[in-house]
């Protein structure tokens, strides 16, 4: 991913800033003493996750599942997937793996949220192939969609089938720097139980804006391709603790990189940190059957 790339990482002041003050209250409201955490990358392929796989690997997506719980699925972005191949994915996947889609940029991208309710019902019919495998689907704006259009979010929030939870990435900064616009938002998305993603970027440090809408944390993490990478995990490890204590129930957290063959390596120092910090019980990337990654 090269949103948000910079030249220089080692100058960016990477500190986490502090809670929106309703977050707390969000996550105070707890309907569910469970915790389960998804941890995984954007991307199963080989190409992209260069010395992840081992030698002579088959199925690329069959053995990654068998590592991560989880993808995020940026495939689903390019175009629409029959339920044919939903269902593909999904058998070559063990039942607990869970998959999180993309919405296709016809939706996000070209039509920008206006007249979408046709192309909708079709993307949703493709993704119903995944059955109880599709954990989550996720819409990303582009950086030039204003909140002037706020009354196509709304339209897609309630035309939203209550059946498959949504989340939603806004990436222009008056989403989140004009209070009333913010705070629109922000109700929208608790009264509709829409996860409110933060994308944690070097050079978009204003879309962190640390603001739960549901007592789910949807993180989207860019790494740099720098030592400070690490130091930025375990930060997040922090934070997540904290929130796990005051309500959190769900944890989905993708790693990706401006280089992606590191982001396996960076989600297994993520995930052995929140096994220890969170009382998850994630397996270890590649340790059981590639050997240490590195770390």
């Amino acid at each position: 991913m090269k949103f948000g790339k910079v030249d220089n990482p080692g100058e960016i002041d990477f500190t986490l800033p502090p809670d929106h003050p309703d977050t707390l209250r969000v996550l105070n409201q707890r309907g569910s003493s469970d915790f389960n955490a998804y941890v995984g990358c954007a991307k199963w392929n080989k190409k992209d996750l260069k010395g992840f796989y081992p030698r002579g690997t088959k199925d690329e997506l069959e053995y990654y599942s068998r590592q991560f719980n989880s993808i995020e699925l940026n495939a689903t972005f390019y175009g629409n997937k029959g339920p044919e191949q939903s269902e593909t994915w999904a058998e070559k996947t063990p039942d607990e793996f869970k998959f999180f889609p993309k919405v296709v940029n016809t939706i996000s991208h070209f039509k920008r949220l206006k007249n979408i309710e046709a192309p909708l019902e079709e993307y949703l019919h493709g993704m119903r192939g995944f059955g109880d495998q599709l954990e989550m689907i996720f819409l990303q704006l582009r950086d030039d969609f204003k909140p002037k259009d706020f009354d196509r979010v709304q339209r897609l929030v309630e035309i939203w089938p209550d059946d498959i939870p949504l989340a939603i990435e806004l990436r222009h900064t008056d989403w989140y720097n004009d209070a009333a616009v913010a705070s629109q938002v922000y109700q929208l998305f608790e009264e509709n139980g829409v996860a409110n993603i933060i994308t944690d970027t070097a050079g978009r440090r204003d879309l962190l804006h640390m603001r739960l809408t549901s007592p789910v944390a949807f993180i989207r993490y860019v790494g740099a391709n720098h030592a400070s990478d690490y130091d930025r995990l375990d930060d997040w490890v922090e934070r997540l603790k904290f929130w796990k204590e005051q309500g959190l129930e769900k944890l989905y957290f993708f790693v990706h990189q401006n280089l992606e063959k590191e982001s396996p390596m960076l989600s297994k120092h993520f995930i052995k940190a929140i096994n220890k910090e969170l009382g998850t019980n994630l397996d270890i990337p590649g340790e059981a059957e590639q050997g240490d990654l590195g770390l």
